[in-house]
């Protein structure tokens, strides 16, 4: 098992194996290894008596418009290339058949997340798919331009659909606007999803509970929070912006939990001017 922020991963998948229909994430649980899911699941418990019981609404709920938007894009062209900064064990590339896609992490949770994909598809649990996983500290300039430079030879000049999923909370400010434009710097990218904590949030209780949780377990202290301005800035318009109670409104048919009772987790999506993706969404407003 990983310590630290590889067990953050941990209970992200052990909360969306608890919601499976809203996740429709066929490997959540997948990812955790036979001889660790008592621990995580002891640990889950942990956390939502220490923090809030929701986790599970909430990661599921953002997997899901993150997995919903990546299938538009590639609906809208096949050939899209998936980037995916600091996901942890997410499963995108496996649930949907990119051509190729990039994984971008930490050097030594790239390294497990290669080694249990590998195993995954061997066992075919998961399904053959070219994922390649790069080893980088988005919080070093050096380090993010190496990973564009990668992801564009890579690409070739096919589009790329661009995630960075539970990586910008966690860096300073400037660092976390960096990576939440990362994706402008690919040069072909049609769509971006980023998710983060709104800077109206910072007071949250519930969001104090669990930076001193996850402090208590060495995951970095930094803490980021965004205006709706900044991300549009970041990412250029049109964007969609939603918040939990936004997505329980789409995926639930209303709010069940009030967003004062969850972490305030945000998912900015922005099409890039004539993709393929805004147009269909665009004519569909239309019609």
């Amino acid at each position: 098992m990983q310590g630290g922020v590889g067990l953050t991963a941990y209970l992200v998948n052990e909360s969306r194996l608890r919601r499976p229909d809203l996740a429709e994430d066929t490997l959540a649980g997948a990812w955790i290894p036979e001889d660790g899911r008592p621990e995580v699941r002891a640990l889950w418990q942990e956390f939502a008596e220490a923090v809030y019981p929701y986790d599970d609404l909430v990661v599921s709920l953002r997997g899901r418009v993150i997995a919903d938007t990546l299938a538009e894009a590639l609906r809208a062209d096949p050939e899209t290339v998936l980037v995916v900064c600091g996901a942890g064990f997410s499963s995108y590339p496996w649930l949907l058949r990119f051509p190729v896609a990039v994984e971008v992490d930490l050097p030594e949770m790239a390294e497990a997340k290669r080694r249990r994909a590998a195993e995954l598809m061997a066992a075919g649990t998961a399904a053959k798919r070219d994922v390649r996983h790069l080893g980088a500290d988005l919080a070093v300039p050096a380090e993010r331009a190496s990973v564009a430079a990668r992801v564009r030879e890579i690409a070739a000049g096919r589009p790329i659909a661009y995630v960075a999923e539970g990586v910008v909370f966690y860096l300073p400010p400037r660092e976390a606007r960096a990576v939440v434009a990362l994706g402008a710097e690919f040069g072909t990218s049609t769509v971006s999803a980023v998710s983060y904590w709104p800077a109206t949030a910072s007071g949250s209780r519930v969001l104090e509970r669990q930076r001193a949780w996850f402090r208590s377990r060495s995951v970095p202290q930094d803490a980021s929070y965004l205006t709706h301005a900044e991300v549009a800035g970041l990412l250029g318009a049109p964007l969609d912006d939603l918040g939990p109670e936004d997505l329980q409104r789409r995926y639930l048919d209303g709010v069940v939990v009030p967003e004062s009772a969850l972490i305030p987790e945000y998912v900015a999506v922005s099409w890039a001017r004539g993709a393929a993706g805004a147009a269909g969404r665009a004519a569909g407003a239309a019609g």
